[in-house]
């Protein structure tokens, strides 16, 4: 008998506890129980778990708390540019746009893509024609900014650096994780009624980041990866090394080929792999049998998960 699970992230970093805002951090853990309850309850229906997972991304991108649409950080030439991808792994099927910076939710877009393309991955205006004509919403590019993310950029442009890995220490937004240490990526995966998986992963990408860059978000094998013969893994972390590492597929591969289990696996990967080429981060994944990881190699990470008829479980920090 299949225990349908959903579990979600939204992003890993460093803690900022000089800063640290009680109600911040309960409004950070109120999101992730009402993303995960949404989810357990789509599974609970019979849904999908493309569904399930394309609906909780959905969710993390309307909630200006986390770096996926709402929200999303600035680039260098104060830009929006997001990224998201979906893969079902029930067929291998996946779609995935990158640099978009008018659709409201990328990760329809990939979804989109997923059933309405021959490709996978369509990128900047192409994608943008491709989600219009397909029907989803567009808004106006300032849409995705807040006050936030801009004082964000400010601070990147004094320092000269792309903030994922200074001290950030003019930072006071109260929130858990400084935003200036953090991998803003958010994801899902799941395992639905019908023993099926499937993964969904969308970003606004890195504060400073040169326009144009891609980062591992909408590759599919790097930061999205779903087949039902092993697991479904979403990860968040440096996307470079998340790419060179191959992480979200390496983790199938693992499993498939050398026998590991689904701890074994993630662990391999993110307390090994991925620090080896100085990188930083972590991954939600499922296993076909329902079991769950989340394993992550920097001070905390948003995330959460729940099987259908249980009470969501969340946490920020290593201790939950």
């Amino acid at each position: 008998m299949v225990k349908a699970a959903i579990a979600i992230h939204g992003g890993a970093g460093a803690i900022a506890r000089a800063s640290m805002s009680a109600e911040k951090e309960q409004a950070y853990i109120q999101a992730l129980s009402d993303i995960v309850s949404r989810g357990q309850a789509m599974l609970a229906e019979g849904r999908s778990a493309l569904d399930a997972v394309t609906e909780a991304v959905r969710l993390l991108e309307e909630c200006p708390l986390f770096n996926a649409g709402k929200g999303a950080v600035f680039t260098h030439a104060g830009t929006h540019e997001l990224d998201a991808s979906v893969m079902d792994g029930r067929t291998l099927e996946a779609g995935a746009v990158a640099g978009v910076s008018r659709i409201r939710n990328p990760v329809l877009a990939a979804r989109e893509v997923l059933a309405h393309s021959p490709h996978v991955l369509l990128i900047g205006e192409g994608a943008e024609k491709f989600a219009a004509e397909r029907g989803l919403e567009r808004v106006a590019p300032d849409f995705f900014s807040t006050d936030e993310r801009r004082e964000q950029l400010e601070r990147a442009l004094a320092s000269e650096q792309v903030l994922l890995d200074h001290d950030g220490a003019a930072q006071s937004s109260g929130d858990p994780l400084d935003p200036d240490r953090k991998f803003g990526t958010v994801g899902a995966v799941a395992l639905d009624l019908a023993g099926d998986l499937a993964a969904a992963t969308s970003t606004g990408g890195m504060t400073n980041k040169q326009a144009g860059r891609v980062g591992d978000s909408p590759v599919i094998g790097a930061g999205c990866y779903a087949n039902n013969a092993n697991v479904a893994v979403s990860c968040t972390g440096t996307g470079e090394v998340y790419m060179r590492t191959l992480a979200a597929y390496d983790i199938a591969a693992l499993m498939a080929y050398a026998g590991l289990s689904l701890k074994e696996a993630t662990d391999r990967v993110i307390m090994e792999k991925i620090p080896a080429f100085g990188g930083s981060g972590g991954l939600i994944a499922i296993d076909r049998e329902g079991n769950i990881a989340l394993p992550f190699n920097s001070e905390g990470m948003y995330r959460g998960y729940g099987y259908v008829g249980d009470a969501p479980n969340v946490g920020i920090y290593r201790q939950q």
